[in-house]
């Protein structure tokens, strides 16, 4: 009887053991928990933006501020505080409550221009002189997709032509410069263009050649036209030419004048169901 009690001791002992270790494992685990979750919602204060900031703005007080934010979702480059970014310039749109971070950001050294940022990869930008009429009446603005047309003379050709040159063109920037025209100072409309390698190098020729006109084109239409392009002379139809000059003689030639057409009525006969057609003379009707 006396080995009972030892064992009873023994077991409770045990007992206490493993309800110590268990209670200590699960201290442990709610820990961590409580670690992990505190970690997840914990937050720091960075500059965002209190407005949309457009590309290419030079960002002043009124447009950010400070948020709580993730410190697990930390944007790297933030900023802590908002005199950091006043007076920067941005490289591209911020919508408001985007973070503002270093890299969607002008350096600060060196006055790198913004639209170094807005040109697609592989691409260039190029800037020609157009009219007050070619930039449609100024509705072309940046952002604008346009074809461009080349009105000029062929070579070998006194009669001009208007070709489009160019398609699906978007447009960078819009800007004016003062060029001189017969000792007179013009203002000249200038379109800055987003252009492949090789399509810089048909709109220097084209902005040589002639006058350029662009035609701006609908929302999301992309589609090429195929067109051979058109002259006056289509564009004027029935419009007869010059005299042709005789090279030996200098005397000019022109056309006989056309024989008279004989002029006919059309009469519709009726006989009963049937009915037939018969033409006459006009001077046979009296």
């Amino acid at each position: 009887m006396a080995a009972k009690p030892k064992a009873v001791i023994i077991a409770g002992a045990l007992a206490v053991v493993v309800a110590a270790v268990a209670a200590y494992a699960l201290y442990t685990y709610l820990r961590g928990q409580e670690t992990k979750l505190t970690e997840a919602v914990a937050t720091q204060r960075i500059v965002v933006a209190a407005v949309e900031i457009p590309m290419g703005t030079t960002i002043n007080m009124t447009q950010v501020k400070t948020a709580d934010w993730p410190k697990s979702n930390m944007p790297q480059g933030a900023f802590p505080a908002s005199d950091q970014v006043i007076g920067r310039t941005s490289t591209q749109t911020f919508l408001a409550g985007d973070s503002i971070t270093e890299p969607k950001l002008m350096p600060k050294e060196g006055p790198i221009g913004i639209m170094t940022y807005k040109i697609p990869e592989g691409h260039r930008a190029m800037t020609v002189g157009v009219d007050q009429v070619a930039g449609v009446a100024g509705f072309i603005n940046p952002g604008n997709i346009v074809d461009v047309v080349l009105i000029a003379a062929p070579p070998g050709s006194s009669q001009q032509i208007g070709k489009i040159v160019l398609q699906n063109v978007p447009i960078l920037a819009i800007a004016q410069i003062v060029e001189q025209k017969e000792g007179k100072p013009v203002v000249v409309p200038t379109v800055t263009v987003d252009v492949t390698p090789e399509d810089s190098e048909k709109l220097a020729i084209a902005s040589t050649q002639g006058r350029l006109q662009l035609v701006l084109r609908r929302l999301g239409d992309k589609e090429i036209a195929k067109t051979t392009g058109t002259t006056v002379s289509r564009v004027i139809g029935g419009v007869s030419g010059p005299p042709v000059k005789v090279a030996s003689t200098g005397k000019k030639v022109t056309k006989a004048p056309a024989a008279p057409v004989e002029q006919f009525t059309t009469i519709e006969i009726y006989r009963g169901s049937t009915k037939t057609t018969e033409k006459f003379k006009a001077q046979e009707i009296k």
